[in-house]
């Protein structure tokens, strides 16, 4: 690898202009009308709906964010919300309904970190209440919420982040960087997994033992789901279920699909096709475990994304973007680069021919150059160079991105069309492996071809 073609490491340590977004570096702002805190130092107060595993996390990286502060959490599980309590400092009250978090004018934002089929219903409602909006991916539990709440977010002037951290780790801005300077050349095919090889990497997770109908809201989880009797493994392990989730592909998809995106300045695919089949882990499951699809973008390259929770000999996830030039593979937090060394030879064609042509055709200047490299004047070459990103995680990060546009008004870093779009590839990769059909996207409509 030529000095030319190395990738800066003052480029990947350095701020992007969408790193330079973190909270506190940016001025003071005018007011919007609400009444708001406005300036880049001003209290913003948030309430949580819902309290589980991953909001707990997105509870401490609001903790990391200078000037915020948790006033309100909301579950259906009492243990979530005392332990919710706890990390707060006690400062944050328990809410009995989510509902009294939109009532209460002292809150400024609302996270939403809800099962899946409550995300529409949550993050409309925070939107008509005139709050901003952190609502973990998957945005929507269908395509046609990706709609709806488009349509929210134009009517009421708020903002709406989606969760899906990765963009905003300095890897993926890096390897965006290095997509749009061309030194992967043409890029046709990206390939992008998720594998995991546990029960509770299928989501089968421990429940905890003191849950009953007594600490456990029933029907405030159920919500717009069907009706069903109380069921503690579909209250913890409602990802393992079609009436709460999308599985595999709204949980773990919806990553890949985020960071493909935004690596290379992409929309959504013109085309999906899906395959997936439920092998190992048949309890309390209704959902595959496996799922493979190909998704074809208009932009000019294919994806394959494959997922098992059967294996985990590449690790839990990846990319591989195959260009002509070279290729780039993240996973985790690197990023490495490997440069194309392939060459022509076709020796094993031309030894067919007749002797004369077969000598003739090795004195072209042309295939001397481009074949027969042991001609050429020995030289050592950089064919790989790897980078490791350290610093605060890609959450906290992402977190602090809706905070600086909370006080600026300055566009998220991943708004509700990013969102619908990354959700909506999911879903067409679900209803494919189900109809064992091609889906096409329109693109005017945002909507699946009819």
């Amino acid at each position: 690898m030529s000095s030319g073609d190395r990738i800066s490491r003052r480029a990947f340590l350095g701020t992007s202009a969408l790193g330079a977004a973190a909270v506190g570096l940016a001025g003071p702002r005018q007011g919007d009308g609400s009444g708001r805190p406005t300036g880049p130092n001003s209290r913003i107060t948030v309430g949580m709906i819902a309290t589980g595993a991953r909001a707990q996390e997105l509870l401490e990286a609001v903790k990391v964010a200078e000037g915020t502060e948790i006033v309100a959490v909301c579950d259906a599980y009492k243990g979530r919300l005392e332990r919710a309590v706890e990390r707060t400092g006690r400062r944050a009250k328990m809410v009995a309904d989510w509902r009294e978090i939109l009532a209460n004018k002292d809150i400024d934002v609302v996270t939403v970190a809800s099962p899946d089929h409550w995300h529409k219903t949550h993050v409309v409602e925070v939107l008509k209440a005139g709050k901003d909006v952190y609502c973990e991916k998957p945005l929507t539990y269908t395509v046609d919420d990706g709609l709806e709440i488009m349509e929210a977010v134009k009517k009421s002037g708020r903002l709406l982040q989606v969760g899906s951290q990765g963009m905003s780790s300095q890897t993926q801005q890096q390897a965006r960087e290095v997509i749009r300077s061309g030194k992967l050349g043409q890029i046709t095919m990206i390939r992008a997994f998720y594998n995991r090889n546990s029960a509770e990497g299928a989501w089968i997770y421990p429940i905890p033992p003191d849950a009953s109908p007594a600490t456990v809201n029933w029907e405030m989880f159920l919500g717009p789901a069907p009706k069903r009797a109380f069921d503690l493994p579909r209250f913890f392990r409602w990802r393992c279920y079609k009436d709460y989730s999308g599985g595999i592909a709204t949980d773990l998809f919806v990553h890949l699909c985020t960071t493909i995106h935004f690596v290379m300045s992409a929309k959504m695919p013109s085309k999906v096709v899906a395959m997936g089949q439920l092998y190992r882990w048949k309890e309390s499951r209704d959902v595959p475990d496996t799922l493979n699809a190909i998704l074809e973008y208009p932009e000019g390259f294919a994806v394959n994304l494959s997922s098992t929770f059967n294996n985990q000999l590449s690790a839990e996830g990846g990319f591989q973007i195959l260009g002509t030039e070279g290729s780039l593979v993240l996973g985790g937090s690197s990023m490495t680069f490997h440069a194309e060394t392939a060459h022509s030879d076709n020796r094993w064609i031309v030894e067919s021919w007749p002797k004369a042509l077969e000598e003739a055709y090795y004195k072209d200047p042309k295939v001397i150059r481009e074949e027969l490299v042991d001609r050429q004047p020995p030289k050592v070459r950089e064919t790989a160079q790897t980078l490791h990103e350290t610093g605060l995680d890609a959450t906290v990060v992402h977190m602090q991105h809706f905070f600086d546009s909370v006080r600026t008004r300055k566009p998220t870093v991943e708004d509700a069309l990013a969102g619908h779009r990354a959700a909506a590839c999911a879903h067409l990769i679900n209803r494919s492996a189900k109809s064992q059909k091609m889906l096409e996207w329109d693109f005017e409509r945002e909507n699946v071809k009819a």
